[in-house]
């Protein structure tokens, strides 16, 4: 990704979405050649000169102050993900001997595998890396999902699944909200990871393949997916509605672990039991053995 590029399309994209009267900006009424602020209204409110801001957008000002950066994203009431993004882009890095190498294998430590399988009974669990590869499952996760072990090798990854297998749209409730939330993650991964090459072709590939993906991702919207609800229409045990958390693993930089639980005493813990017990394993349970490239 052409982080230079990037900088200029996120900025003009975030200010187009702001309202002059959100903005706390007055101005005289009438029609606005432009949506949202203007160039020299984002430069008024961040404090410096209206060309600054605009070699900015145009990614003619490489060296940037984290004063201005802050600034800017005040002007433009950038989240808390959006100024990390902004800081992302606005620092180019060149890539480091490990990014230029070959991607390797990420290899889930076996205390990994353990924590899975002890969640078995009560929650849906996954480890992942940054681009959604799903590196380990659990078998409660396997059986609200997918058998992400079943499936080839390169499809063993969760935007991938969410965005082009036709069991999702079947699965998820809401899919157009939790399809256009992966793209939001994919975006924000792209910029933190600009020399990802299996991430640039996950990109490629859903731009072509997804109808409206290329609108999602114009819309420059990042997120980190951190936590959030999902409704499920799953086609053994029905409705749920279930939490979910990502937790980073901080002695395995870059990967996380998502993790589904539903509300105690609800209908949806009642339905999670009961696909617990439909799709507990007979015999011994195996450890769980997906790999797939980490960087």
């Amino acid at each position: 990704m052409d982080q230079t590029g990037e900088l200029g399309d996120f900025l003009r994209s975030r200010r187009a979405r702001l309202r002059p009267e959100d903005a706390g900006v007055a101005f005289g009424g009438g029609a606005r050649r432009v949506p949202g602020l203007r160039r020299e209204e984002v430069a008024r409110l961040a404090g410096v000169s209206t060309d600054y801001y605009a070699r900015l957008e145009q990614g003619r000002h490489p060296h940037v102050s984290e004063s201005v950066l802050e600034a800017v994203a005040r002007a433009l009431r950038l989240d808390d993900t959006e100024r990390g993004y902004l800081f992302e882009l606005a620092r180019p890095k060149s890539p480091g001997p490990d990014e230029r190498r070959p991607a390797r294998v990420a290899r889930v430590r076996p205390a990994i595998h353990q924590m899975l399988d002890v969640l078995n009974d009560v929650s849906p669990a996954l480890v992942l890396n940054h681009r959604s590869d799903v590196l380990a499952v659990n078998h409660l996760a396997k059986a609200l999902i997918t058998d992400f072990d079943a499936l080839p090798y390169r499809d063993r990854n969760f935007a991938r699944f969410v965005l082009l297998n036709p069991a999702a749209r079947d699965l998820y409730e809401d899919w157009d909200r939790v399809a256009e939330a992966f793209v939001a993650s994919l975006r924000l991964a792209a910029g933190r990871h600009p020399d990802d090459r299996l991430l640039d072709a996950l990109v490629g590939e859903l731009s072509i393949r997804v109808p409206r993906f290329s609108s999602w991702w114009a819309g420059h919207g990042v997120d980190q997916c951190a936590h959030g609800t999902r409704r499920l229409v799953h086609p053994v045990v029905g409705e749920l509605t279930l939490s979910y958390e990502i937790l980073a693993l901080p002695a395995d930089p870059g990967l996380s672990i998502c993790l589904y639980t539903a509300e105690p005493g609800s209908t949806s813990a009642e339905t999670l039991r009961m696909l617990a017990s439909w799709s507990a394993p007979t015999g011994v349970r195996g450890r769980n053995s997906s790999e797939a490239p980490s960087s």
